[in-house]
């Protein structure tokens, strides 16, 4: 493996993914302030908006990235993002809002495409070990992110974007000056696109059902993924009467772990297990978590039991993610990976698209109103626990196809081996 390209691809998801983690204890806030008036149907809509971009065009600056090099393709979706965050610090209406985050939704093609540059610089053998450092970026985008976020939102709320979009156009710059190009004239990406044959093959490997398990699992984490990180601001909002600040550092310590099992660990234990049981094991967490963590208020376990509860599941998350990127990328030669993984991102975008909207029709009727005491309440907890216990029930079907899938197709997934389609 070549450690340099991996650390300036490390770096760039790194800054990349801070400036995400930013947006997201500050959005619903910003949203739903007296500039805008927003409501959690609303606020579901504007973060569906981003994901629902990502799913048209991450399929399509996968393949770009085949034809034309990462380098170009990184470099143009990472200014994109950097002027989609100063469209939202300027906002003035709530049309501006959506602007700024379709737009970074349309050019937010990187995270396949850094997939798919680790892919081309690592071995089988290593390559959950490098989405694993990938997944370590995303953790610490999440540990620096929301705690910036909430920190530089008690200056105003639109000057964490303008922080991001800083960071952003800082990123480009690295990207230009210090990654090298892997799609090289002679790559079989590169060959294939020449040869007009790019699109078949990407048909054909979609149509294998090894490929097709492993994405609708995949699936299934992301949207109970979404379902948690919209539902659980929300959450503490009301029922722990946290702000943006307060729930940056939550976020941060989620993270935290992220980084410690993706970063640290992950490439020992796909050694040691293979990616499958991992997928298995992680569903399951995953599922406990968001099964238990509804009945956690001040009066009933406090932040303690939170903690727990967040803890287990940023475990389970951190260990089935990169888990089944790196079972996509296996699943297909040298010259669709960065296709293959651009329709892991476009299912990722709609998962992120359905979690939200779904998050959001199921809360609503949870809302807090203000009481006589002047303490909010909720209005109904049994739509709360709905809310949670139907991602739950949504990761133990994960969890269940994962068992099935691991069973069936443990001898063509073992830990070196490549699936060819």
């Amino acid at each position: 493996m070549k450690r340099s390209p991996l650390v300036v691809i490390f770096t760039t998801v790194f800054i990349d993914l801070v400036g995400f983690g930013i947006v997201i204890p500050v959005l619903p806030y910003f949203a739903e302030g007296s500039r805008f008036n927003a409501g959690p149907r609303t606020i579901g809509i504007l973060v569906a908006s981003y994901s629902v971009m990502q799913l048209i065009f991450s399929p399509v600056l996968g393949r770009l990235s085949d034809k034309h090099g990462r380098r170009p393709v990184l470099l143009i979706s990472i200014i994109g993002t950097g002027i989609g965050f100063l469209i939202l610090g300027f906002a003035t209406t709530l049309w501006m809002l959506f602007l700024g985050r379709i737009l970074d939704g349309i050019t937010g093609g990187n995270i396949s495409t850094a997939q798919a540059y680790v892919a081309d610089i690592t071995t089988p053998e290593e390559r959950a070990k490098g989405m694993g450092l990938l997944g370590a970026a995303f953790g610490l985008g999440f540990i620096f992110g929301p705690a910036i976020g909430g920190i530089l939102s008690r200056w105003g709320v639109g000057v964490p974007f303008f922080f991001a979009a800083g960071l952003s156009f800082a990123n480009a710059l690295l990207l230009y000056f210090t990654l090298p190009e892997t799609v090289t004239p002679d790559h079989p990406a590169r060959v294939s696109a020449a040869r007009g044959r790019g699109w078949s093959q990407l048909m054909k490997s979609l149509k294998q059902p090894r490929l097709g398990f492993i994405l609708s699992i995949y699936f299934l984490f992301i949207v109970a993924f979404s379902i948690m990180t919209t539902t659980f601001t929300l959450y503490t909002m009301f029922r722990f009467g946290y702000d943006a600040q307060h729930n940056g550092y939550l976020f941060a310590y989620v993270g935290l772990l992220a980084v410690i099992v993706q970063g640290g660990l992950i490439g020992r234990l796909v050694k040691r297990f293979g990616e499958l049981p991992l997928v298995v094991v992680g569903a399951l967490f995953f599922a406990a978590s968001l099964f238990v963590i509804p009945f956690v208020g001040p009066e009933r376990g406090g932040l303690l039991a939170l903690l727990v509860g967040g803890g287990i599941f940023s475990l389970g998350n951190s260990l089935s993610t990169p888990s089944l990127t790196t079972l996509a990328s296996k699943s297909v030669g040298p010259a669709d990976q960065g296709s293959v993984l651009g329709v892991v991102q476009s299912v990722a975008s709609l998962a992120r698209a359905v979690g939200p909207a779904l998050a959001a029709v199921l809360i609503h009727s949870a809302i807090a109103y203000q009481g006589a005491d002047g303490i909010p309440h909720f209005m109904s907890d049994h739509s709360l626990f709905t809310t949670f216990w139907t991602g739950a029930g949504i990761m133990f079907l994960a969890f269940l196809l994962a068992v099935y899938f691991a069973r069936a197709h443990a001898r063509d997934y073992s830990s070196g081996a490549v699936a060819r389609p």
